[in-house]
Formats: structure tokens, C-alpha cells, sequence
């Protein structure tokens, strides 16, 4: 039994050693794993002159398949040419303290950039994180659609007094609907009033005007606590997320008055029977 043992140990040394023998020959230099690497595996991918990364998020590691060409294997197996990516250079460096690796890429075969932020507090390095992903966010939304507003409520206070024109045509209730829709969209520009510290009455009424004027791309400037066209200063507001935003909102309107309709709804059947008046049909 012990001689068994040591040859299923021996074979399967021996399966190891050719297989990341396979992988050095075909030149690699660096290995990414998505799980924990064997103290065997370590020490041929280390004979061999080769460096080993363990990174556990999926994401990562498509990141890492995007940037540099390679193709994820389910197993560990030697891949083929076709299989294997590029990287310019792979480095441990040292960055606030912390050791990184960091993997450098010619812009030629990948594209993929990580963005490092470095601040004092959490809260300064969340606000930063928060900027950037929502400009991050904003640049991809206008590769889908390059449509613009004017920003700082205009767009929303010029959609409402379409909606009231729309809606004193209207003959029936439905006029009371789109005017209440219609009131809704000015919460936009009124909150921005409000957080510039303006006084918000004033400023809606002078606002109102303007728009009544012709001046629709006339917003509410928060930083100057003045109302202008933000478009002069290029701060504009995306059609697309302007778009899903009014959609998004009127959905969930709409399905709390469909909810509430059923809950007032009346209970099915006949007429109840009276409380303490004896039988309703004795006479």
C-alpha cells in the first residue's frame, strides 16, 4: 500500500510537472488563477521562471482577458498560442503603502485602464469614486445616444408647461392627471433652487417667466445662485437618462394607483346583511 501510494503520488507529480512544462513552453511568462494554487504547482510554475497571480473576482478576470487578448480556461490545462494574451509589462509596485500588481498594456491591443484614487478621509475618496463613475457612466450613455438638454431644470420646467398647455385642452378628468404630472416636473428645478440656497418662490416665478419669455433654455445655476443658460458654461443634461428617468417615474406612479385601486376595490357578492335589525327579508 505505501509503494501505491507513492506511485499515484509520483504520477501525479510527474502530470503536473508536464503540464506547466507545457505552459513554459510556450513562452509564458506570468499565470492568473482564479483560485488558490497548490504548493506543487507553485513550485514548477517557480522552476520554471514563471510568475503566478491569484485574483478571485470573475470581473477582474475578464478584465484581464479583455486588456490583454487571453482566453479564460475552465481548467488548468495547457492552452494553445491563440489562447494566450500580451502584456506589455507586469509589475509589483508599492502605492500608498499597499503592494499592487500592476500590469501595463500597449493602448494597440487593449484599451482597459484602472483609475487610482487617493484622498484623506473616506468620505473625500467616496465623493471622488462617485464623480467619476457618474462620468464614466455619462460618456457611455452618449455613445448610445448623443442627444442633450439644457441642464439645471430648464428641460423639466419647459416639459411642464407643455404638459399644462396639453392638458387645459383636455375635456374630461384627465386634465386633472396631466396637471399634477405636470407639477411633479417642477420639483426638479425647485430642489435645485432650494439647495443653492434661493428662495424658492421668487426664483420659480422668475423662472417662469423667462421660459414665458422664450428663454426655455434658461436654468438654475446651484455654484452662482443665478439663473442663465447653462449651455453657455457646456454643463448640459443627457436625453437618454432624462428619457428612462420620466419613464421609470411615471411607471412606478402608475403601478401604486393600479395597487391602490385594488385595495379600495369592493368585496365581492350581495348586499351584507344588516347588524342587529333581525332578518332583512322578514317582510
Amino acid at each position: 500500500r505505501p509503494l501505491g501510494r507513492k506511485n499515484y503520488h509520483k504520477s501525479e507529480e510527474d502530470e503536473l510537472h508536464a503540464l506547466v512544462k507545457g505552459i513554459a513552453d510556450l513562452g509564458t511568462k506570468v499565470v492568473v488563477s482564479g483560485s488558490a494554487i497548490g504548493e506543487m504547482a507553485m513550485h514548477f510554475i517557480e522552476r520554471y521562471g514563471m510568475m503566478a497571480i491569484k485574483i478571485t473576482s470573475k470581473f477582474e478576470l475578464r478584465r484581464i482577458c479583455r486588456s490583454t487578448g487571453a482566453v479564460a480556461l475552465p481548467k488548468f490545462a495547457v492552452p494553445t498560442k491563440d489562447q494566450l494574451g500580451l502584456a506589455k509589462r507586469v509589475e509589483t509596485v508599492e502605492i500608498g503603502g499597499n503592494r499592487v500588481t500592476v500590469l501595463r498594456q500597449d493602448e494597440r491591443v487593449g484599451r482597459v485602464a484602472t483609475i487610482i484614487l487617493r484622498g484623506a478621509t473616506d468620505h473625500l475618496m467616496d465623493d471622488m469614486e462617485r464623480a467619476i463613475d457618474d462620468g464614466v457612466n455619462t460618456f457611455k450613455a452618449l455613445g448610445r445616444d448623443a442627444r442633450v438638454l439644457a441642464a439645471g431644470g430648464a428641460s423639466e420646467l419647459a416639459l411642464s408647461e407643455k404638459l399644462l398647455e396639453f392638458g387645459r385642452k383636455q375635456t374630461g378628468l384627465e386634465q386633472y392627471a396631466i396637471q399634477k404630472f405636470a407639477e411633479a416636473l417642477e420639483v426638479v428645478p425647485t430642489t435645485l433652487a432650494e439647495n443653492a440656497g434661493m428662495n424658492t418662490t421668487d426664483t420659480m416665478a422668475s423662472l417662469r417667466a423667462q421660459h414665458a419669455k422664450g428663454n426655455s433654455r434658461v436654468g438654475i445655476d446651484s455654484t452662482t445662485c443665478e439663473m442663465k443658460d447653462l449651455g453657455e458654461d457646456f454643463i448640459t443634461d443627457l436625453y437618454y437618462t432624462k428619457y428612462w428617468a420620466i419613464k421609470f417615474a411615471a411607471d412606478a406612479a402608475t403601478t401604486v394607483l393600479r395597487v391602490d385601486q385594488i385595495i379600495m376595490s369592493k368585496q365581492a357578492g350581495g348586499p351584507k346583511k344588516p347588524q342587529g335589525q333581525g332578518h332583512w327579508d322578514e317582510d
